[in-house]
């Protein structure tokens, strides 16, 4: 039964992973006005896995959460800083220098 609860664990593990995936893919499709029908088709299919799949593990017994680290994608663009750069000096120079 622990095999069978482990097994259940990498494999939430692994939908997470690529439900973030789809999820910044679709995202970048709506943003640059594409058609997102096939990704969001993925993404519900993926759902109805987990959900058996978070059944069959509450059948089993096991309660503890499932952490998925360094997966953290964001929604937001991250924003452009603007480069800090030294005061430019101007120095004004004659339009005619005179040989000596």
């Amino acid at each position: 039964m622990d095999n069978r609860i482990n097994e259940i664990r990498r494999q939430v593990r692994a939908l997470r992973v690529s439900m973030m995936e789809a999820e910044a893919i679709m995202r970048g499709q709506i943003n640059r006005g594409e058609d997102c029908a096939f990704v969001a088709g993925d993404m519900i299919k993926m759902r109805t896995v987990m959900s058996r799949l978070v059944e069959e593990r509450a059948v089993l017994g096991d309660r503890e959460p499932i952490l998925v680290s360094g997966g953290f994608i964001s929604r937001r663009p991250k924003a452009e800083r603007p480069i800090a750069l030294p005061p430019f000096k101007r120095r004004l120079m004659p339009v005619a220098v005179r040989a000596r």
